[in-house]
């Protein structure tokens, strides 16, 4: 195990912060540095659109596997690992966060907690075909070059991720073009946690960065989501603890400080209060099985 997850983005590949390729027929190799890095994040998005055969990947301990036409995607930051590549056929599409609309993104960041495979009716597939298509035609340097030309491409990401955005909302699809002022006030909640989680832990700091009164985030939070401010602060907190456990070697202390305690022992204590044990034990228990 190392003393990071290494964390991988576009830029080596692309400084446009769009990618998207066709896949035929492929099986994972160990010459095949797109999908078989090892254990990694991503600080971009993943869009996977199966058409055809199986793939298997490992994302944050849980194992998610599809089979023909079927699609998928990883958040940034989410550790995971290519476990199986079969026959696969169909589309991989990366994209940097920025370049998607916070309505399209609430739908992956907020909506879903566990994310699974969605398989797809034909007339679905064949349009989400049509979507990628389009995009891959116009994905090229000298689209990318101009402002015009990257608008345009940039539209087409946004209608490709549209898609997925409803047919992982299904019925509720609406949500995306009609959110209220509290549905507002948590996307952008969510979002601020995910990033500050490191360095804000009280709700009061995270209602004074949104300009608005603690009582009125804790209402809100608590009304859309059931859940308090400080359980999805903690959330946050504790996923990155996990994922740091199992898949370095770092001491619960290092681990404590890396994520902003400076008391270690304060952060062993929220540890088993939420995980129901101590962090070792976490540890102890679930290994390293990748």
């Amino acid at each position: 195990m190392k003393q990071s997850i290494p964390t991988y983005d576009l830029s080596s590949i692309t400084h446009h912060g769009i990618l998207i390729e066709r896949i035929e027929k492929r099986t994972m190799s160990t010459e095949d540095n797109l999908f078989d890095k090892g254990i990694h994040r991503d600080s971009h998005y993943i869009f996977t659109y199966l058409e055809s055969g199986r793939a298997r990947m490992m994302v944050d301990f849980k194992t998610i596997e599809a089979q023909d036409s079927a699609v998928f995607f990883l958040l940034p930051g989410q550790v995971h690992a290519g476990m199986l590549m079969e026959n696969v056929s169909g589309w991989f599409v990366a994209v940097k966060a920025d370049l998607l609309p916070d309505t399209v993104r609430s739908v992956f960041e907020e909506v879903l907690i566990d994310i699974q495979p969605v398989f797809l009716d034909k007339s679905t597939a064949g349009k989400l075909s049509l979507c990628a298509e389009m995009l891959e035609m116009s994905c090229t340097e000298e689209m990318l070059a101009t402002r015009e030309g990257f608008l345009v491409v940039q539209s087409l990401m946004n209608a490709f991720a549209g898609m997925y955005a409803m047919i992982f909302l299904g019925e509720k699809s609406s949500e995306i073009s009609s959110e209220g002022r509290a549905l507002q006030l948590t996307r952008t909640f969510r979002i601020l946690v995910r990033k500050e989680f490191k360095t804000i832990k009280s709700p009061s700091a995270y209602a004074e960065a949104m300009n608005i009164s603690r009582g009125y985030l804790t209402d809100v939070i608590r009304e859309v989501t059931g859940k308090s401010v400080q359980y999805w602060i903690h959330q946050e907190v504790l996923i990155e603890a996990k994922r740091l456990l199992y898949f370095t070697q770092l001491t619960v202390k290092e681990i404590a400080y890396e994520l902003g305690y400076s008391d270690h022992t304060y952060f062993s204590r929220l540890f088993s209060k939420v995980e129901g044990c101590p962090p070792s034990e976490f540890r102890n228990k679930t290994g390293n099985k990748y």
